[in-house]
C-alpha cells in the first residue's frame, strides 16, 4: 500500500462570513494524480494555498509525508 504523501485532516476555512472549505479531509499518495474541479467560490484555490503554506486553515492540519 503507498503511502500518503499529503494529507488534510479535517480542514476548515472562512473569508469573513463565507465558507468555503468545510471540514475537508484528502489523502494524496505517492505517484498519485489528483485534479480540483468545481465552480467558482467552492475553494479550489484556497485549497492549493493551504496545501503549500501560503494561507492558513482556521481548523484542521495539513501533514506531509506523515508530519506537519
Amino acid at each position: 500500500m503507498e503511502q500518503n504523501i499529503i494529507e488534510i485532516k479535517g480542514v476548515s476555512k472562512s473569508f469573513e462570513d463565507n465558507c468555503v472549505l468545510d471540514n475537508l479531509t484528502l489523502n494524496i499518495k505517492k505517484n498519485e494524480f489528483l485534479t480540483l474541479l468545481g465552480p467558482s467560490g467552492c475553494g479550489k484555490t484556497t485549497t492549493l494555498k493551504i496545501i503549500a503554506g501560503f494561507e492558513d486553515a482556521d481548523k484542521g492540519e495539513v501533514l506531509f509525508n506523515g508530519t506537519d
